[in-house]
């Protein structure tokens, strides 16, 4: 994303656009350009540290497309920003190079737009690895915006339902504290109790979600320090995706659903793996009446049994967990125990 570029052009993604007086223009992706070329994030952010990890994190969501390429600003060993509602992206660069200097965030804010003369629209948020941190919310920033900071965040909002939603946003990520849990983790959780309030008032426009996290200790790809970066682009639900995102390539609890599992579908796979030779084959015979009692837990026999049926019919990949019960698997199953039941 770009700011103007001269009197008559506006740059976005790539694609330039007239700019006339007063008006609109939405780039091809859905992102809405004002009159002077900036974009229109309109979104709740957080900007947040965990100093027992060393990691920055900001995360944001928004009812605009790709947030994540404008917004969120990590840099490792410095803090974070996020820079939204008339957007100047180059903040989020500017911001940490401030910061990196030793400037704090409140000073750092007031450098960014002492030359600034649309400064009450734009909104930004900011804070370093000493733990301080600042927002500014400027006066022609739509209803409802505000901001709030506390220990180790700043939460910064625009065009909300109210201030329900800072408010929720900055309590879940307080009561997480000391719990042990990942920064990534606290701060999705946070923007998730946010988004249950309501989140961005615009309903009906298209929504996106972003995280980044910076840790001096994990080189990332390419020397970054980024050890983590989700971007939802769109999404019906976008906290709720980057946070499945999240938990299933982290493994978080969560991440899956799981139980010692038992019933009738497990006295069937026996009932056609015992058919076959694979579970227990010195039984005479699987009972017509077997019981989940007796038959209806998974356990290791019966993982071992599907594993040697998999391996027999050339189903194992590597990386395959244990005991994979599959629709692959099942299908070639029930294939075999009804070709052996016709004979």
């Amino acid at each position: 994303m770009g700011r103007i570029l001269s009197g008559l052009l506006a740059v976005a993604c790539g694609f330039a656009f007239p700019v006339a007086a007063s008006a609109q223009w939405r780039a091809a992706d859905g992102v809405t350009i004002n009159e002077v070329g900036d974009p229109q994030y309109s979104t709740f952010s957080l900007c947040a540290i965990d100093p027992a990890t060393g990691q920055a994190g900001a995360a944001v969501t928004t009812r605009v497309p790709f947030v994540g390429r404008a917004v969120p600003w990590v840099r490792a060993g410095v803090g974070a920003v996020c820079t939204q509602a008339s957007t100047v992206v180059e903040y989020g660069v500017k911001g940490l190079d401030l910061m990196a200097k030793g400037v704090e965030p409140k000073d750092a804010i007031a450098q960014l737009l002492s030359t600034d003369d649309q400064r009450e629209s734009r909104q930004l948020g900011m804070i370093d690895m000493k733990g301080r941190s600042a927002a500014h919310t400027g006066k022609n920033n739509g209803n409802w915006a505000g901001s709030r900071q506390g220990k180790n965040y700043t939460v910064q909002a625009n065009i909300m339902v109210g201030p329900e939603v800072v408010e929720a946003v900055a309590t879940t990520f307080e009561a997480t504290e000391g719990t042990g849990m990942p920064l990534a983790e606290r701060m999705i959780l946070a923007l998730e109790a946010g988004q249950k309030k309501g989140g961005d008032r615009r309903w009906g426009n298209l929504q996106s979600a972003a995280i980044k996290i910076a840790d001096p200790n994990d080189p990332g790809r390419g020397g970054d320090y980024i050890s983590g970066a989700i971007e939802v682009g769109e999404h019906p639900e976008p906290v709720g995706e980057m946070k499945r995102i999240y938990y299933t390539t982290q493994r978080r609890l969560g991440y899956r659903s799981f139980s010692r599992v038992e019933g009738t579908d497990v006295v069937e796979l026996k009932r056609m793996l015992h058919a076959l030779g694979y579970w227990r084959p010195s039984l005479p015979a699987f009972p017509d009446d077997a019981s989940t009692k007796e038959f209806g837990l998974y356990d290791e026999e019966a993982i071992a049994a599907v594993d040697k049926f998999r391996g027999e019919k050339s189903l194992n990949y590597q990386g395959n967990p244990p005991g994979l019960v599959d629709a692959r698997l099942i299908d070639a199953l029930r294939a075999a125990y009804l070709e052996k039941k016709k004979r």
